[in-house]
């Protein structure tokens, strides 16, 4: 892979991991349009391996206290019981997507890598965003055990691309009563077992096929760290204060786009 796919590649993995516009359906689009099939699944694993650190450096105090009340559970010690519900949401609701992510592994890479499964988890995706802002509540809830693996149900919905794991879940947490900014920074924390996961099993698959990881793929990584980092900030600050209704429009609009061009 050459040094200008690799950045290409990045920005794309940086910008739509967080946005709710399906990170692995832009990707499938970037790889046709680049015709960097190889690996691809494991090329998209080492990119997102910079937006897990964009995750963890921006999340980072939420995360150490996360790993405090792990080890005071663990250890019998008291704890806050909003981290601990937090944490506990945060277990239960990776279940889930680590069951289906086992169960469809040989469809995720063969049969999910089409064009026409794209459009139809970016239409699915849509529907269900748009569904989520006509039931939006005023009067907000907090995450719980329960909320959590609920939303892990929903986080399960990405596996098919075009559906967006951050687009599923912010609107099950619509769906639950949560508000846009609370179930935006929840889809970010949920995200973040899966996404390390993945990251590093396709790694090592990258390793056994290819010996390791290239320079050119070491700074696609890197650059969706920096992008990750910045969509991560900007969509917060947008969802405080807009709806869904602008990623919706993009996603349907890309579909259209999809349907003439592949």
């Amino acid at each position: 892979m050459s040094l200008i796919h690799a950045v290409i590649l990045g920005i794309v993995e940086g910008l739509t991991e967080f946005i709710p516009v399906s990170s692995s359906g832009h990707l499938l689009l970037v790889h046709t349009f680049l015709g960097v099939t190889p690996n691809d699944l494991a090329v998209d694993a080492v990119l997102q391996m910079g937006t897990i650190f964009a995750v963890l450096l921006y999340f980072r105090k939420e995360l150490w206290r996360l790993c405090v009340t792990f080890f005071r559970l663990i250890t019998l010690r008291q704890v806050d019981e909003k981290e601990k519900s937090i944490l506990t949401a945060i277990i239960v609701g990776t279940v889930p997507a680590v069951c289906f992510g086992l169960l469809l592994e040989g469809y995720i890479s063969t049969t999910f890598r089409s064009p026409t499964v794209l459009v139809i988890g970016l239409l699915f995706g849509s529907a269900l965003m748009f569904l989520a802002e006509r039931v939006i509540r005023t009067n907000f809830v907090s995450v719980n055990p329960k909320k959590g693996f609920l939303l892990g149900l929903f986080q399960s919905l990405a596996l098919l691309p075009g559906v967006s794991r951050s687009g599923a879940t912010i609107s099950g947490g619509l769906f639950l009563g949560l508000s846009r900014e609370d179930a935006t920074r929840f889809s970010f924390l949920l995200s973040f077992p899966i996404i390390v996961g993945a990251g590093l099993k396709e790694l090592l698959d990258l390793r056994h096929v290819t010996g390791g990881i290239s320079l050119s793929l070491g700074v696609g990584s890197f650059v969706a760290f920096l992008v990750g980092l910045l969509s991560i900030h900007i969509l917060i600050r947008y969802l405080r204060t807009h709806s869904l209704h602008v990623f919706i429009y993009y996603r349907l609009l890309l579909a259209i786009a999809i349907l003439f061009f592949l």
